[in-house]
């Protein structure tokens, strides 16, 4: 089994940044992905960043393009999401998760609020 334990998030004005992290454990025995996902309130979760864990090739759903960076230490069994610029549409659940051979772990999630 891995865990994943998330930290970071909270509340930033418009245009400010946030930073999320999580923190893999137990089991990390060949990841093969790491992304964010998140979820606003009646709406789908959707995918925002993954990234590739050997390689470090990242993909980026195009209304976060340039404004978020996920990367990762593979050291750490760690991987980050660097919020910039965020907006109130950015406001949502956002969860970790993790893809290790043929399974799916999920972080606890966790709340980022953006004030106009």
């Amino acid at each position: 089994q891995m865990q994943l334990i998330q930290s970071g998030g909270g509340l930033a004005q418009a245009g400010g940044s946030l930073r999320l992290s999580c923190a893999a454990s137990g089991n990390t025995y060949a990841i093969k992905q790491m992304a964010w996902f998140r979820q606003a309130p009646g709406k789908n979760r959707e995918s925002v960043a993954s990234i590739v864990w050997h390689n470090g090739n990242a993909d980026y759903r195009n209304s976060v393009k340039d404004r978020f960076i996920i990367s990762r230490d593979n050291a750490k069994n760690t991987v980050y999401l660097e919020m910039n610029n965020v907006q109130p549409e950015d406001a949502a659940v956002y969860y970790c998760n993790g893809r290790r051979q043929s399974l799916v772990y999920w972080g606890q999630g966790t709340q980022v609020t953006v004030s106009s």
